[in-house]
C-alpha cells in the first residue's frame, strides 16, 4: 500500500469529520503507530508531515529512535507500562499516554526530577483484557493523584471495545469527553486535561466528532501488518 495515498485519505476523512461538527482540522494531531514497522516506513510517514510517533514496545522504540535521531519526531509511549522500564521510557519519550494505575503514577512521580506531563489511560469499557483506570476507579483516586506534585495530567487515552460498526463506539467516546469536562470543572491541582487520545484506524472519524484531539493510526496509514 502507498503511504502517501493512505495519508491523503486519512486527511480527507479528518477534514470531513471536522466539518460535520464545526471543528478545525488543525485541532487534530495524527499519531503514527509504529509497532512492528521498519524504519523506512516510519521515515515515509515523517515525510508526509507526521511529527508524532506512538510506540508500544520500549525496546523496539529505542531501535527506531536511534536510526531516526536526526528527525524532529515527538515520541509518545502508548504500550503497556512496566515498572522495570519506566526509567528508560521517561528518558526516551516526550510523553507517556498509557499510565494505567496509581502504582504507575507513583513510580513516575518517584523517578521524575522535574514536572512530568502524562496521559492517564481509561479502560472505558471496563474490559478485563485491557489496562487502565475505570471511570469510577479514577474518580476515587483523584484527590490522591492531585497530590503527586511532580506529575501533571494533561490527557486521557482510551481504546474502547471493538465493534464492526464504528457508530457503536460513539457512547464510549462521549463518556470520555464528559469525564474530561467533569474533571476539568473540578479544578483539581495537577489536572488540566487538554488532550483526548482516542480513535484508531477503524473509528477515528467518530472519535473526532466526539472531541478527540489525537488519533492513533497504524494500519490505515502504514498498511496491515503481516508479522
Amino acid at each position: 500500500m502507498d503511504i502517501k495515498e493512505n495519508y491523503k485519505r486519512i486527511i480527507e476523512k479528518i477534514e470531513k469529520a471536522c466539518k460535520r461538527v464545526n471543528r478545525e482540522p488543525k485541532e487534530i494531531k495524527l499519531v503514527g503507530v509504529c509497532k512492528d514497522q521498519p524504519v523506512e516506513k516510519i521515515r515515509e510517514v515523517y515525510n508526509c508531515g507526521i511529527r508524532i510517533m506512538g510506540e508500544n514496545k520500549a525496546q523496539e522504540a529505542e531501535l527506531h529512535q536511534s536510526q531516526l535521531e536526526s528527525l524532529d519526531i515527538e515520541w509518545h509511549f502508548i504500550g503497556k507500562l512496566q515498572k522495570n522500564k519506566i526509567n528508560r521510557i521517561l528518558r526516551n519519550f516526550d510523553f507517556i499516554q498509557s499510565v494505567d494505575g496509581v502504582k504507575s503514577l507513583e513510580h513516575i512521580h518517584k523517578r521524575s526530577i522535574r514536572e512530568t506531563e502524562v496521559f492517564i489511560e481509561i479502560n472505558i469499557g471496563e474490559e478485563k483484557n485491557k489496562s487502565g483506570f475505570t471511570v469510577d476507579g479514577l474518580k476515587k483516586a483523584l484527590n490522591y493523584i492531585s497530590n503527586l506534585n511532580r506529575i501533571k495530567i494533561i490527557g486521557f487515552m482510551a481504546i474502547p471495545p471493538y465493534f464492526e460498526d464504528s457508530e457503536s463506539v460513539r457512547p464510549y467516546f462521549i463518556k470520555i469527553r464528559e469525564l474530561k469536562d467533569e474533571i476539568n470543572g473540578s479544578k483539581l491541582p495537577n489536572f488540566n486535561i487538554q488532550h483526548l487520545s482516542m480513535g484508531m484506524s477503524d473509528d477515528f472519524e467518530v472519535a473526532i466528532e466526539e472531541g478527540a484531539t489525537m488519533i492513533r493510526i497504524g494500519a490505515a496509514l502504514f498498511g496491515r501488518r503481516y508479522i
